[in-house]
């Protein structure tokens, strides 16, 4: 063979090495470059992830209060069977709910009547999740606190000082949480601007709605009391601009988790309820569907048990979240703005007493679900009720139960307002 030939045969032949060594290392390049471009997105993502809020709240170190049972006392077995006798007659006609009644620290009863969910056969138990309704404003309002309490907010700003394009100057986070802010409630208006009626919105959209149709007040600020929901709704999101995490992430970080609330929630229509949560129901067992509103959280949406309720109840006497003088603060003052003596706190509905007794609690309903919290503080009385079939009698209960465990009628039984 030529020697030019055998030359050119071997440059060649290197050529083609040299290319197909060129491909390889170009191959290997763009792999590695991908991959690293992987990396450091899942890096910056993970970063995104961990760093998401800044926000650094004051952590409650008290350790979970010990459920304690005092059932077995004389006194308190008469109780009991007053109360199962009383139970039994609501049952009949037609109660479906969980039922807890402490009194001085210690639980005296708690019983669960009916069905979880009903088509299925699950009876309701102590850890049988139900929706709290309004009584998530308590939560709400007591979240507002903590942040004021800790300087990381102050009630007496406006709204706007948190939320940039809210589009009422005037009105400050102390009127949401009194409901003397004037704003129409959001389960009404709404559906003006927004055609879908089934499916759920959240805050956000809520807010968007509100800021680009201006709604009418119903009065002007802080002249008088509404009861509102949209109040509840934005101080929601306050809690989000202010912490930067999700309500239901703050909720469970700096509330619920630390006071040993391992069934309370917050619901999100997107994923659905858990199994151990109650379904509702209307009063003839046909379940209530979700709608628009069930999105929207703050002034409801917090799903919890009665003894996960007794154990936030009783947070309050040991000063686990709020100190004595933001307490204080959300029990009054008492401006008996109608007459009677029915009030409404920060956060808490009251009833305030000539004598300085007050009784702090908040009621709820929302879809077939009515629910009862109601506290007697002089005595630490606490009286939890939860439904999850429709039956308004639920808001009689307190005043029997009183009857029964105190043998005195109690001033200023709740009548249902909700």
């Amino acid at each position: 063979m030529p020697l030019e030939e055998i030359n050119c045969n071997s440059v060649n032949k290197n050529r083609d090495n040299n290319m197909q060594h060129t491909k390889q290392f170009y191959i290997v390049t763009f792999l590695l470059s991908l991959l690293l471009i992987a990396c450091h997105s899942n890096s910056q993502q993970a970063s995104a992830r961990t760093s998401k809020s800044n926000f650094k709240g004051t952590p409650i170190t008290t350790p979970p209060m010990p459920l304690v049972y005092d059932t077995m006392a004389p006194q308190n077995r008469e109780i009991i069977a007053q109360l199962d006798k009383f139970y039994a007659a609501q049952v009949r006609a037609g109660f479906n709910g969980n039922v807890l009644i402490g009194y001085k620290g210690h639980i005296i009863y708690e019983r669960a009547y009916g069905y979880s969910n009903r088509e299925r056969k699950i009876p309701l138990g102590p850890n049988s999740s139900c929706q709290l309704a309004s009584v998530t404003k308590t939560f709400t309002g007591a979240a507002i606190l903590y942040l004021h309490q800790h300087k990381h907010l102050d009630i007496d700003q406006p709204v706007t000082a948190y939320i940039k394009d809210f589009p009422y100057p005037n009105i400050t986070l102390r009127m949401l949480l009194d409901h003397r802010s004037g704003l129409p409630d959001y389960t009404k208006w709404v559906p003006n601007y927004n055609s879908d009626q089934r499916t759920p919105i959240y805050n956000d959209e809520m807010l968007r709605l509100m800021t680009k149709n201006r709604p009418h007040l119903e009065f002007k600020a802080d002249t008088r009391f509404t009861y509102c929901n949209t109040n509840y709704a934005v101080l929601a999101k306050v809690i989000e601009v202010v912490t930067e995490m999700k309500y239901s992430d703050f909720m469970t970080q700096y509330i619920f988790q630390p006071l040993g609330m391992m069934h309370t929630f917050v619901y999100d229509p997107a994923k659905g309820l858990p199994g151990d949560a109650a379904i509702s129901y209307r009063y003839n067992w046909v379940r209530e569907p979700d709608m628009f509103a069930d999105g929207v959280y703050g002034d409801k949406g917090i799903y919890s048990t009665p003894e996960d309720m007794y154990r936030w109840d009783q947070s309050f006497y040991r000063n686990t979240l709020l100190n004595p003088e933001t307490i204080d603060l959300a029990y009054g003052p008492c401006s008996f703005e109608r007459p009677g003596v029915k009030n409404y706190g920060l956060g808490w509905r009251m009833l305030c007493f000539p004598n300085g007794n007050k009784v702090i609690y908040h009621n709820g309903w929302w879809h077939g679900n009515n629910t009862s919290f109601y506290r007697l503080i002089k005595d630490n009385f606490t009286i939890v009720v939860l439904g999850n079939k429709f039956n308004k009698s639920i808001y009689r209960h307190a005043g029997a139960i009183c009857n029964i465990v105190r043998g005195t009628s109690a001033d200023g039984t709740t009548d249902g307002e909700e």
